[in-house]
């Protein structure tokens, strides 16, 4: 189901700018006719405020309304929270102050304004198109730089362990691949190795091309835990259908092991934990698990069969 990064890339395609996508994704929608003005409203106090020009339609999801607009003639996405998550998000874009992530120039308690991708680079367009592995070192860069030491407070965050709160009623209901997740997400988050901040959405659509400052990261969750997580959506991303293939699992884990320094066998733990996640994710949404399942099943098979030597290479 579309996010706030898929969201900026259909803007992308429709406007001829950059564009947002996620993960726990939120289904955006166009607006109607008659919906627009009354959409519009809720934009109006930070369009006077921060002397904003309109530059395109909003869009509306199910955390948040979304508009294009021109801030001192720079391009900016006004973003307008609904939800809780998204007002945390915008609080670790602050936090992060352009470094790795979008430049935040206005902040309110539930509205951000965001530089605006240009760059017509799209690393999902690349994993579709036999460039898989340079994209995904590319992300892993990007999210080593949001995971640096922080040099001060880390700002409000929720407890990885909260985020997980799906899987353990679909391990219940559905038993199988989800009790196994639910079983290895138990142990992973019972004793974390190298916590931190984490950005909690990372996948393709939601690191975008911002030209000369590089790929840097939108559509923050603002975790704290185990930074292995960050990566483990690059192994179940479901607009990628090269995600089934076991050896695209394995060659990946090569890669995501030697840019993040992550030993493998933990990492196909978050991969198992995370892909089942995802799936109890799915059927909350009414969608469809098996894909996401099928992830944990080849990550299951793969940590069962023992882990040879990793290079990840070019």
């Amino acid at each position: 189901m579309p996010g706030v990064g898929v969201i900026f890339s259909m803007l992308q395609s429709i406007m001829a700018l950059a564009a947002i996508t996620p993960t726990r994704r939120s289904a955006a929608t166009s607006p109607l006719k008659g919906e627009v003005n009354e959409r519009r409203t809720m934009f109006d106090h930070f369009i006077e405020a921060w002397a904003l020009v309109p530059d395109g339609a909003p869009v509306v999801t199910n955390s948040s309304q979304i508009l294009p607009v021109r801030w001192r003639s720079l391009p900016a996405m006004l973003k307008v929270a609904t939800v809780d998550e998204e007002k945390r998000g915008a609080l670790l874009m602050r936090w992060w102050d352009g470094k790795g992530a979008a430049k935040v120039y206005a902040y309110a308690d539930n509205a951000v304004l965001l530089e605006r991708a240009q760059g017509k680079r799209s690393l999902l367009s690349m994993a579709m198109n036999g460039e898989d592995d340079a994209a995904s070192r590319i992300i892993c860069k990007t999210v080593q730089i949001l995971h640096r030491p922080p040099a001060k407070p880390y700002p409000e965050l929720a407890p990885l362990d909260s985020w997980f709160r799906a899987l353990e009623p679909a391990s219940l209901t559905h038993g199988g691949l989800f009790s196994t997740s639910h079983t290895v997400a138990k142990a992973l988050l019972a004793d974390p190795l190298q916590t931190g901040v984490l950005h909690g959405d990372i996948h393709h659509s939601n690191i975008l091309d911002f030209e000369d400052r590089g790929f840097l990261a939108i559509d923050p969750k603002g975790l704290l835990g185990e930074r292995g997580y960050d990566y483990a959506n690059l192994f179940c991303n479901p607009d990628l259908t090269a995600t089934r293939d076991p050896g695209r699992l394995r060659r990946q884990l090569a890669i995501v092991a030697l840019e993040s320094g992550l030993e493998p066998e933990r990492m196909l733990r978050w991969i198992i934990a995370y892909a089942g996640l995802s799936a109890a994710w799915f059927l909350e949404d009414g969608g469809e698990p098996a894909p996401a399942l099928h992830v944990a099943e080849i990550a299951a098979a793969e940590l069962a069969s023992g882990i040879g030597p990793v290079s990840g290479k070019a």
